[in-house]
Parts: C-alpha cells; sequence; structure tokens
C-alpha cells in the first residue's frame, strides 16, 4: 500500500504533461498557467486510493485521475468567475489575468480535455465508469447553482445548505473513490460504502474550508479572508447564526449589507462569535468525521489496508482548525 504522499508524487508526475494544443495560445496557455498554480490533487489522487484499497494499482486508474482533475479545475476555473475572487492558490485567477470571456472558454476546453483522457481508458468497466463520472459532474453544477440562488433568498435552511454541499464538493470526492473502487473489482457494497465515506469526508472538509475562508490566515489558505461574507453567500456560519440570532442581531445583518467591505466583514465575524457559531462548527465537523471514519470502517478489506485513507482523512481535517 501507498501513503498519499507517495501516490500524489507518482501522480505528478504523469499529470506534468501538456494536457492542451500550442495554438491559439490565447485560448489555451490561461488553462496551462491555472494548472501550474498546483493543488493538493486530492481528488485524483482518492481515484488511485480507491482502486489500490481492493486491487494493484491499474494504469486506467492515472488516466481517469487525470481527467478528474481536469474536470475539478475546470469548475474552479468556473467558480472563480461567479464569485468574482481575486486569487486562487495566493495567485491571480485566469478571469482577472485574462478575462472572464477568455477564462470561460478555457474552463470549456479543459472539460473537453477531460473527456479526451477517460477516452483513453481500455476498462470494460467504461459504461459504468462514465455513468458515475457524468452523474457527479452533474451534481456539481447542481450544486454550484444552488449556492447561487441561495445568495438571493434570506430563509436558506440548514438541511438545505447541507444539500448543496454534498452536490458541490463532496460527490466529486466520493464519485472518485468508487470509480478508483470500480476498477479494483469491489462488490457493490463496498463501492455503496467507499461512495458513503467520500460523501462525509466531504461534508466534514467543506464545513472546515468555510470556516477557514473567514477565520483563515490568507497566507496558509491561499485566498482573501472574508471573501464570502462579501460575497453574501449562505455558508453553513450564516444560516446557523440566523437560526440563534435575536431581533437585534438580525438587525445588525441588514445594516451590514451595505457596510465597506473591511466593516462587514468585521462585523459579521463579530456576530458569528456572539451566536456561538465557532464552538457549533466544530460539532458538526466532527459529526461528519466520525460517519467517514465508521464507513471507512464498514468496508470489506482488511483494516491495514484502509491505512492510507485513515491518514488521509487525519490530515485534510486538521487544516489549522
Amino acid at each position: 500500500m501507498h501513503s498519499f504522499e507517495e501516490l500524489s508524487a507518482a501522480f505528478a508526475d504523469r499529470f506534468s504533461q501538456r494536457h492542451f494544443p500550442d495554438q491559439p495560445a490565447s485560448l489555451y496557455e490561461p488553462g496551462a498557467y491555472f494548472l501550474s498554480m498546483g493543488g493538493k490533487r486530492i481528488r485524483p489522487v482518492l481515484c488511485v486510493m480507491g482502486n489500490e484499497l481492493f486491487a494493484p494499482i491499474e494504469d486506467d486508474a492515472w488516466q481517469l485521475a487525470i481527467a478528474i482533475e481536469l474536470f475539478h479545475n475546470f469548475t474552479l476555473i468556473h467558480d472563480d468567475i461567479m464569485d468574482r475572487a481575486p486569487l486562487r492558490r495566493g495567485m491571480t485567477t485566469v478571469h482577472e489575468k485574462y478575462g472572464a470571456p477568455t477564462a470561460i472558454l478555457s474552463g470549456d476546453v479543459m472539460m473537453v480535455a477531460s473527456y479526451a483522457a477517460i477516452a483513453k481508458i481500455g476498462s470494460p468497466h467504461i459504461r459504468r465508469i462514465l455513468h458515475l463520472y457524468n452523474q457527479a459532474a452533474s451534481h456539481v453544477c447542481e450544486g454550484q447553482q444552488l449556492d447561487m440562488d441561495f445568495e438571493r433568498r434570506s430563509d436558506v435552511r440548514m438541511e438545505e445548505y447541507l444539500h448543496m454541499i454534498g452536490l458541490k464538493t463532496s460527490v466529486l470526492l466520493a464519485a472518485s473513490l468508487q470509480i478508483g473502487a470500480i476498477l479494483g473489482g469491489a462488490g457493490l457494497g463496498n463501492q455503496d460504502k467507499i461512495y458513503q465515506f467520500g460523501k462525509n469526508l466531504g461534508l466534514a472538509f467543506q464545513i472546515q474550508d468555510d470556516y477557514l475562508d473567514c477565520y483563515g490566515d490568507t497566507a496558509k489558505v491561499g485566498k482573501k479572508a472574508g471573501g464570502d461574507i462579501l460575497a453574501d453567500k449562505k455558508t453553513f456560519l450564516l444560516v446557523k447564526t440566523l437560526e440563534v440570532a435575536t431581533d437585534a442581531q438580525r438587525r445588525r445583518i441588514l445594516e451590514l449589507e451595505t457596510a465597506p467591505a473591511d466593516e462587514k466583514i468585521a462585523g459579521m465575524l463579530d456576530l458569528f462569535r456572539a451566536c456561538g457559531v465557532d464552538a457549533w462548527v466544530r460539532e458538526l465537523k466532527e459529526d461528519y468525521r466520525r460517519a467517514a471514519y465508521q464507513c471507512l470502517e464498514d468496508i470489506a478489506v482488511l483494516s491495514s489496508r484502509k491505512g492510507p485513507l485513515r491518514q488521509l482523512t487525519d490530515f485534510l481535517l486538521q487544516r489549522e482548525f
């Protein structure tokens, strides 16, 4: 069995190839620039780990990992446009550097490259894999649309928000693991368990990520703190605050909607603390972390084979939190 770090290094070697043609450079260079930012490459490596949990790693697992990483980066380029984000991984976003129209097209061709990568696999399970991949891709888009819809609503319920982040964040983690498990010959029961493991892991990770957007160090997190507040996103922090806020606190939230950026961020952070969101977020994250571990333990393979996934879970859920 290989550690996440070992598989990540092996994937980086394979992913370092050029994924786009040379011309027109105005279209393809922005995509290459975005990929050069790096990242933890969690989703593609999860695909390989899902394979190795059940059997030796197949070449198709690496090819599907490339497809998954290209698709994920496509969504990030478009997400940055929709979120009006100036930074990604500490660097200027594609739409800020090259303009929104070019960023849209660069994201589009990155998605095309993702499917070109899938077309290279020879697995007899291709139909099942492609169905799962397309389903996950659709869910990611559904989650992003719900995220934008929630920005225009003041009555978002916690269960709605959790459903949204499940679609937007968790399903791709879960599908990456299940695709790898399919390649490794896992039965349907084990496929479901590894999918649920990934889904719970993704929920815990996104809850943590939302928290770090508000309270994290910009230099460490790689994006400007308070971005979700400025974009009026209905994150779990705000949804929970609205559930417990007094009338006076609700009026303060309305006042802050039109406040200058720094005042808005500082004011909302004060309200989050006053409403006890800090303590609540740790409880919610812990619930999903425990659920993820239980799903992992329920997978019917030798416990020793699960070590790398346990270690990765510990790493992902302890990010300056």
